[in-house]
């Protein structure tokens, strides 16, 4: 009889067990779309409000979920942004456990989070939202959501009237700090690293390409180890603003997650960023300096866990 009951219930757990597709996820992103479109037009705002296909010229690369989920939560900080001009206060973004192989689940759960607190903005602010009927698409994959989602980042942009400063860059750079930090000390390296003197004629330029350089020694480090890695050289980028800075060190989490998840530091949820005032472009290319130096000194994560 129990035997029976727990076939049973393993049964239908698989019957009816949700596998969210890319399909879906898109879907909600295109929802997301038509909200902030919605705002646009109540505050009269000027923006590209771009159809299903244009979104694709942004980045052309595989991506895996994990890249959209780290920009949804790029977009919650600039939701905060918006509620904080309009006198609400503001809400900390989700994180969560790191995880190997991030799956769509769960970047459709943060889009429901989006959703949601896009509603509740409007609510409060006496705007009707922008709810409907849902659209089905066919085909789309990884790439199609973060092109989405980058649009709609770019969106809340125009709504806010400003990208992200170099202070929240700044916050978003300690986040990385902290995950270095924590690897190096379960690996056993000794980290003597002390930040270098600040370049007083760094650009965001300068610190996005710092970036670009932690993100290939990092798929080297995942080559190294069998990780299922990301091709990031379509990111490069011939102007470059703070905003993008954030956007690449949002990579650089996401990435530093799966590592994280690999060595058995499944536990330790990245710390949400200290906000952080007058910052400058100096002190960020500084202190991503200092992330890149301490991570130079991990060769292997093989064989010291």
């Amino acid at each position: 009889m129990i035997k029976f009951l727990i076939i049973t219930v393993l049964f239908f757990s698989s019957v009816f067990a949700k596998n969210i597709t890319s399909n879906e996820v898109y879907t909600q992103v295109r929802l997301i779309q038509e909200e902030v479109h919605n705002l646009h037009k109540h505050f009269g705002t000027e923006h590209h409000h771009e159809d299903e296909g244009d979104a694709a010229h942004k980045v052309k690369t595989k991506l895996k979920p994990r890249n959209s989920w780290q920009k949804t939560y790029e977009i919650l900080i600039k939701i905060n942004i918006l509620r904080n001009e309009n006198n609400l206060p503001t809400i900390e973004p989700v994180n969560m456990t790191p995880v190997l192989n991030l799956n769509p689940d769960l970047t459709y759960e943060m889009t429901q989070r989006i959703l949601t607190e896009l509603r509740i903005f409007q609510y409060m602010v006496g705007i009707k939202s922008a709810t409907q009927m849902p659209e089905k698409f066919q085909g789309k994959s990884s790439l199609d959501v973060f092109n989405g989602l980058s649009h709609i980042s770019e969106s809340l942009d125009e709504l806010n009237k400003m990208g992200f400063t170099s202070s929240y860059v700044f916050g978003e750079n300690m986040r990385v700090y902290d995950d270095l930090t924590i690897i190096l000390q379960h690996l056993n390296i000794k980290d003597e690293t002390i930040p270098a003197k600040q370049d007083m004629k760094a650009t965001p330029m300068d610190t996005f390409n710092l970036g670009m350089e932690m993100l290939l020694k990092i798929k080297q480090l995942q080559i190294k180890s069998g990780i299922d890695f990301v091709d990031y050289s379509g990111f490069k980028k011939s102007k470059v603003t703070p905003s993008d800075v954030f956007a690449i060190s949002g990579m650089i989490i996401a990435e530093l997650q799966v590592i994280k998840a690999y060595i058995g530091l499944n536990d330790y949820i990245t710390p949400a960023a200290t906000k952080y005032n007058s910052k400058t472009p100096v002190e960020v290319d500084q202190l991503m300096n200092w992330n890149l130096r301490k991570l130079s000194l991990i060769n292997s994560l093989e064989g010291r866990r």
